[in-house]
């Protein structure tokens, strides 16, 4: 299987590169794992929602411009779906089973997604109500990526 995670902004902290190179080197034996950073748009104090969509586009052609064709894309939004660490292995087995080996899971700015990431995503998902800063949230997702092919397969780590 191989697993897109595409990002807006640049990871700054010496500690979450380092979760990220940890469950990076822990995905390797369940599947291909590359992660894309996006540079983020820099918003204004005070910006009017006409700015905030702007900014919102330019990152978002950004993301587009590494989905490919045959990606399933899984853009990470408030309106998505929520699952439990099991109902996620369980969704990472389907689309495996369903032929869809080339999942991209994609992460927004602190504005979120642009209108044309969301159009293009094949699958809207929610990790919780509470918002994140997304440079955590990558560590999050790989952490649960991890935990869900470890469930899969049966092995220790899921309590």
């Amino acid at each position: 299987m191989n697993i897109t995670v595409i990002s807006v902004g640049k990871l700054k902290e010496k500690y979450l590169k380092m979760a990220i190179e940890e469950y990076s080197k822990r995905l390797q034996r369940y599947c291909k794992l590359s992660v894309l950073e996006v540079p983020d748009e820099k918003t204004p104090d005070g910006a009017n929602e006409k700015e905030e969509l702007s900014i919102k586009d330019k990152e978002g052609l950004g993301i587009l411009k590494h989905i490919k064709d045959n990606m399933f894309v899984v853009a990470l939004d408030l309106k998505g779906k929520m699952f439990s660490s099991e109902e996620f292995s369980e969704f990472l087995s389907e689309c495996a089973l369903n032929g869809s080996s080339n999942i991209c899971f994609v992460i927004g700015g602190s504005l979120g997604l642009s209108k044309e990431v969301i159009k293009r995503a094949n699958f809207k998902l929610c990790f919780s109500k509470m918002t994140f800063p997304h440079q955590l949230f990558r560590v999050m997702l790989l952490e649960q990526i991890y935990r869900g092919f470890r469930i899969r397969s049966g092995e220790p780590y899921h309590k």
